[in-house]
């Protein structure tokens, strides 16, 4: 523990946020500018405020401490809760949760939180958008479905089902459209770049490029593959458990799902990836196994074309595998 830190533990909410410091003095404030102003009264350099990636809530009260000046770490809630499970603590309240938070602040290594740039912010929540269209249209296709089973459907029914999927896929393709252009203000050279991968079209690598900010918050592919919860977990232990391994998982489940969809290309086309498929099949492994293998592969060959500045080359294969 740094004792020239103080540091705020902050459990956030929808109305207010709890903050226990170094000294074990509580605090109170509402999640709201006027809420933050008093909280940044107690704060000074010596400050060092962490908080959990909750939800929504916590954006607001981070980008105003960010601007401020003020050191802010945004820890990941699992690991915050395995601390707090580790304490075998009996209460569960705002106020402990924020003294806890402070307490594990000062016991482990803190990464400081640089949150995104506006533009990233604007490409984020236009892709969480398209997501939400994406499942509303599979949702009126499937019960489009389900009144033609039925035999009789409603005309009136059906007709309102086809005007709602044609306006939903109207605004799809508009907010596409603009998000690639707002994606090719910052990163058209990655873009491109990335496009040269056989098994990796337009859409993947625009979505690559969102997911990973330009692929500028990774300093290697495997912490790529980590952030992707690529990375297989060993489950071993002594002579009674011998598991099976398995991908995390606990990563970005939206990178993890474009790259799955993307394996079964890449494994045509993309002669690095066919290569590592046919040898895991061969093996006698199982062909998701030998899928998520690809992805994997295909998300290092996607870091290693991002960060190298140059355009995908079967020649060069071995080297990119090893970045």
């Amino acid at each position: 523990m740094n004792k020239d830190i103080k540091y705020f533990g902050i459990d956030i909410s929808h109305l207010v946020f709890d903050v226990t410091d170094s000294d074990g003095k509580y605090y109170q404030f509402k999640n709201t500018i006027s809420g933050f102003k008093k909280f940044e009264k107690l704060l000074d350099l010596s400050s060092h405020c962490v908080m959990e990636a909750t939800g929504y809530y916590h954006y607001q009260l981070a980008y105003y401490l960010l601007e401020s000046g003020i050191k802010i770490s945004v820890e990941n809630p699992l690991a915050v809760k395995r601390f707090i499970q580790m304490k075998l603590s009996k209460i569960k309240t705002d106020k402990s949760d924020s003294k806890l938070i402070c307490e594990y602040a000062s016991q482990v290594d803190l990464k400081l939180w640089k949150g995104s740039s506006k533009h990233q912010i604007e490409c984020l929540q236009m892709t969480r958008l398209l997501s939400v269209y994406t499942k509303q249209s599979t949702m009126l296709k499937n019960k489009l479905h389900g009144e033609a089973v039925l035999g009789n459907p409603s005309k009136a029914v059906v007709s309102s089902i086809k005007r709602s999927l044609k306006q939903l896929e109207k605004e799809i393709v508009n907010l596409e459209a603009k998000l690639l252009l707002l994606v090719k203000e910052e990163h058209q050279d990655v873009l491109t770049r990335l496009k040269t991968i056989p098994g990796i079209g337009t859409k993947t690598a625009l979505m690559l490029v969102v997911l990973t900010d330009g692929f500028e918050r990774f300093s290697s592919g495997g912490e790529l593959c980590s952030y992707a919860g690529l990375t297989p977990v060993i489950r071993k232990s002594g002579t009674s458990v011998n598991g099976r391994s398995r991908i995390s998982k606990i990563g970005n489940q939206k990178l993890r799902n474009l790259l799955f969809m993307c394996s079964f290309n890449a494994c045509k086309y993309n002669k690095a990836c066919k290569a590592i498929y046919d040898r895991i099949v061969a093996k006698g492994k199982s062909k998701k196994l030998a899928l998520i293998a690809v992805c994997n592969k295909l998300l290092k060959q996607a870091f290693a074309i991002a960060k190298s500045g140059l355009i995908y080359d079967d020649s060069y294969r071995s080297t990119l595998a090893k970045n």
